[in-house]
């Protein structure tokens, strides 16, 4: 019997982008008249504006052309994805130098036989400092580099490549969804929404803690049972050809952690230290941070004493090894192309405030939840979503007798949707992409995990409007 196979992440994001192209022959055109919000510096919609225009419908040339869009406008020859894509390549660079240094094989080595038999407790502290950074800054494109580093050493401490999935973008994923002063989600819908982004920040909590609970359980639990039994992996099939890859075959001679190692770790530590303060407080984006590691990597060769031939090949090695990625984050951003340019985008979110005119309290905040996680496949970018959708949602709050912090903390909610499973994210397909795990083997391991989350947050936002 042959087995059917889950397409790849390019497939899927193409297939959705003939999807969203056909929808706009069938989705009625339509705009809300835009306002500039001087607060947020940014045009946004005003509630009760909508209407017709003209359509749009896009072709198969636009759906070919969406993959190009999708690194930058060519009309304005402003940047969408090609930032993001080129720090994916310059970090993949930065990996292959330590790689070819040795330094990182023997860090692993000595850190799980330094661990021996309490690997596990790996998973909650590393969840712990990825959901840290998910609830403070929103950490999303930059959890990119953790991939490659970490899933070798949860392979190496007997887990698969999941598991080391798991921990970052769930670790990540669950601090955006409880995000508690992320500027990127809460501030902006906050002062989109007129309200102080310190409003609701007890919910937030109790949506950040219970959920970054229940994660390491679901994945601790995981992680135990493959451990004992790796048949049950859901990626069971690619054990020895995951061993191979991320550690580099068996019969490999580990080399010993030498002080050239430690200092080149140090670098790689520092280096990183430094991406986390640009972004949270240096003003730091895609650009600053790709010449942080096209530096760092300069460094690490240095330091490590590779040869220049060495040094320039295992970069652009290391770099070739994430080109896939690069192109999956294109193709992503190519599929909102495809609805902006349709002018399919604004009608959808019309139609939401529509279905939300006169429902109960309780049944108005979960609607809003619901709407916005639809919202959030179509935006996956969270500030984009907040500028998008709060100004519309938040007002319909007050005519339902529902508070505007409940709107904020149910659209965060949703929005986080998109760092665990969207396939329309170029985070999350990048980072499978990465860990070598099939969409479908990923939808397999966490789909209990997100019926979970789902119903805990319902829960409080309903509890949030009874107690208000």
């Amino acid at each position: 019997m042959t087995k059917i196979k889950f397409p790849s992440a390019c497939t899927i994001l193409f297939f959705l982008t003939i999807i969203m192209a056909v929808l706009t022959w069938v989705v009625p055109a339509g705009q809300y008249q835009m306002t500039k919000n001087e607060e947020l510096g940014r045009m946004v919609p005003k509630v009760g504006t909508y209407e017709a225009t003209d359509a749009n419908p896009q072709g198969i040339f636009e759906v070919l052309m969406a993959p190009v869009q999708g690194f930058y406008d060519p009309a304005s020859y402003v940047a969408r994805a090609a930032d993001v894509a080129l720090f994916v390549l310059v970090i993949g660079g930065f990996l292959g130098v330590m790689t070819r240094t040795g330094a990182i094989d023997a860090g692993i080595n000595a850190s799980m036989t330094r661990l021996q038999g309490r690997e596990k407790w790996m998973i909650p502290l590393l969840m712990g400092l990825f959901a840290l950074g998910g609830t403070v800054y929103g950490a999303a494109e930059e959890t990119l580099p953790f991939y490659a580093l970490l899933i070798p050493v949860m392979i190496a401490a007997g887990y698969d490549s999941v598991v080391g999935v798991a921990v970052i973008m769930i670790g990540a994923g669950i601090g955006c969804l409880g995000s508690t002063i992320n500027p990127f989600a809460t501030v902006i819908a906050s002062n989109a929404a007129e309200i102080s982004f310190m409003d609701g920040i007890g919910l937030r909590l109790a949506i950040l803690l219970l959920g970054w609970l229940a994660c390491v359980i679901y994945v601790m639990r995981y992680a135990e049972k493959v451990k004992r039994d790796p048949s049950r992996s859901v990626v069971a099939h690619q054990k020895e050809e995951n061993e191979r890859h991320f550690l580099g075959g068996k019969d490999q001679q580990v080399p010993a952690l030498t002080g050239r190692h430690k200092l080149i770790l140090a670098i790689f530590a520092v280096s990183f230290g430094v991406m986390i303060w640009g972004v949270s407080a240096g003003g730091w984006w895609m650009a600053e941070l790709s010449a942080l590691f096209i530096g760092a990597s300069i460094v690490v060769g240095l330091v490590g004493r590779l040869s220049e031939a060495d040094l320039t090949g295992s970069f652009i090695d290391g770099a070739r090894d994430l080109v896939g990625v690069a192109l999956i984050i294109a193709i992503a951003r190519g599929l909102v192309v495809v609805m902006d340019n349709g002018n399919i985008t604004h009608t959808i979110l019309h139609y939401a405030e529509g279905m939300l005119a006169d429902l109960h309290q309780v049944a108005f905040i979960n609607a809003i939840y619901w709407i916005e996680a639809f919202m959030s496949l179509i935006v996956p970018s969270s500030s984009g979503l907040a500028v998008l959708s709060m100004p519309i949602l938040a007002p319909l709050a007050d005519f339902s007798g529902v508070s505007r912090e409940l709107v904020v903390t149910a659209y965060q909610s949703a929005s986080g949707l998109p760092n665990l499973i969207m396939p329309t994210s170029g985070i999350v397909m990048g980072a499978l992409a990465i860990g070598r795990v099939s969409f479908g083997a990923w939808l397999k391991f966490i789909g209990p995990l997100l019926i979970m989350l789902s119903a805990m947050v319902m829960a409080l936002l309903s509890l949030g409007v009874m107690i208000a």
